[in-house]
């Protein structure tokens, strides 16, 4: 950062550096207006920080974020749980929940193969994902929901090999998304027609 800042400072805007999208002078925007802030403020920051870990826990049979073992999607037995939607991330989730046009459940990978940034199979929740699908009593159809980026596009391919022969049906969202595009910054309507205008894969796309 620079020589002229308290260590301590530059150490938590160091924090805020370290989330994607944040660069040097937001993380240290941030820092300093944390430091600006009373110590209450400050004390029940650094609270909240502690409490993430011990009050927030990834859904067993999902992978999305809850409070209790069974997220609230999928404990929701008005839900088609034969209707498994296929995201990078938690954001994802909450993008395409917005849209109130999706009634079925998620699993969340926790991103996308990439070798360029040394991200396999075995770093994402695909075998827990394999193994659910597997475990189910009818086979469920899948939908494809990730990002239109050639990462999006291999992971696709790399799951539908592995679950071809359990499900009933595989379809990807209708590119009203475009290539490149990741799903958490499109907008609700053309979001929501993606999903219910999605189209059958069979992983030749």
């Amino acid at each position: 950062m620079s020589d002229s800042l308290p260590k301590a400072l530059e150490n938590l805007a160091s924090f805020f550096h370290s989330i994607p999208g944040v660069g040097k002078k937001t993380a240290l925007r941030y820092a300093i207006q944390v430091f600006n802030q009373d110590a209450e403020y400050q004390e029940a920051f650094g609270e909240q920080l502690k409490q993430l870990k011990k009050q927030i826990v990834r859904c067993v049979s999902c992978n999305n974020i809850s409070e209790t073992e069974i997220c609230s999607i999928c404990g929701n037995n008005k839900r088609n749980q034969q209707l498994i939607c296929i995201v990078e991330d938690i954001r994802d989730v909450m993008a395409i929940e917005n849209t109130q046009q999706f009634d079925g459940v998620y699993h969340v990978l926790g991103g996308v193969i990439s070798p360029m940034e040394g991200i396999g199979p075995s770093d994402l929740s695909i075998s827990r994902l394999v193994e659910r699908i597997q475990n189910m009593e009818e086979q469920p159809e899948i939908i494809f929901a990730l990002s239109a980026t050639m990462e999006g596009d291999t992971t696709n391919y790399f799951i539908f090999k592995k679950i071809r022969d359990f499900v009933s049906k595989t379809t990807t969202i209708a590119r009203g998304i475009s290539f490149g595009d990741q799903i958490e910054y499109a907008d609700q309507v053309t979001l929501g027609k993606s999903i219910r205008n999605r189209l059958p894969y069979d992983g030749s796309q």
